[in-house]
């Protein structure tokens, strides 16, 4: 069961990363930033750990996922703070301390006597410290695309799944507590952020890095449905359910941010009235 989830959350996070790849080169980097939020890796856990423990095992991990998500935000902070710090080899130095500060917030946050509501309070708070932390940050787009080719496409995937195998692997030699703590780290968004910094610019990823805490709020939706629904309905229908949740709040998401840019626009170029 363990090799068969692992070769599961492989292939689901390899496919991820590349498809959140292309969405930031052909769409733009914004919205690669906002769906790299969408609950893959952590639907994937989260539904093994019922199936093969039960569901109220998978209810209680879930509120602790949400704790993690402060972590995966963490991360995100220290990449961009880092990467506008260093002028040279910023790409290194991001990785190094990104990893470095991720291990310290997890730590911190073991203190924390976690419930159900601390733990929807602490992510929610600090992702709206995020998205005020990057406020400043320009929305760009890419202009001149790299040309996709075997070669481009297969260095991506290698890249992306060697990433994810140091990730996931390194916990198994650590001992079970770093383990569940491990386990939170962003396993699709990191790689995303080192192939856009590293093909185009770090300013690419800065736009990527803007966005993420818009995305986080469907994992916290996600994550707090499995808590509730999971002993409830099942593994099944709950994932089913908390999906559903989580595609909502992305969907109308978009349909209010299309609104608002649809008025701001006609607010600058008014429709001119004519009088007789």
């Amino acid at each position: 069961m363990i090799e068969l989830l692992f070769i599961i959350k492989l292939l689901v996070a390899i496919s991820f990363v590349m498809g959140l790849s292309l969405i930031a080169e052909n769409v733009s980097p914004k919205v690669a930033g906002i769906l790299s939020g969408y609950p893959t890796g952590t639907l994937l856990t989260l539904f093994f750990f019922g199936l093969e423990f039960s569901p109220e095992f998978a209810a209680e991990s879930a509120v602790y996922n949400m704790i993690g998500l402060v972590g995966s935000l963490s991360v995100v902070y220290i990449y961009y703070i880092t990467s506008k710090f260093f002028e040279k080899n910023s790409m290194f130095y991001s990785i190094l301390f990104s990893i470095a500060g991720y291990f310290v917030v997890v730590w911190l946050l073991h203190f924390i006597e976690i419930n159900k509501y601390i733990a929807i309070l602490i992510p929610l708070v600090f992702s709206f410290l995020c998205l005020y932390l990057f406020k400043d940050i320009e929305n760009i787009s890419i202009q001149k695309k790299v040309k996709l080719n075997y070669r481009i496409i297969f260095i991506r995937a290698f890249f992306a799944s060697l990433l994810i195998l140091v990730i996931t692997t390194v916990p198994r030699f650590v001992g079970p507590t770093w383990a569940g703590l491990f386990s939170a780290f962003p396993v699709t968004l990191f790689p995303l952020l080192l192939i856009i910094h590293f093909t185009y610019s770090k300013e690419h990823a800065h736009t990527i890095i803007k966005n993420v805490p818009i995305g986080i709020f469907s994992l916290i939706i996600y994550s707090l449905s499995v808590s509730i629904v999971y002993p409830l309905y099942g593994i099944y229908l709950g994932t089913l359910i908390s999906l559903a949740g989580a595609t909502i709040y992305l969907l109308a998401y978009r349909k209010i941010q299309s609104k608002m840019s649809k008025n701001i626009e006609n607010s600058k170029n008014p429709v001119p009235s004519f009088k007789k």
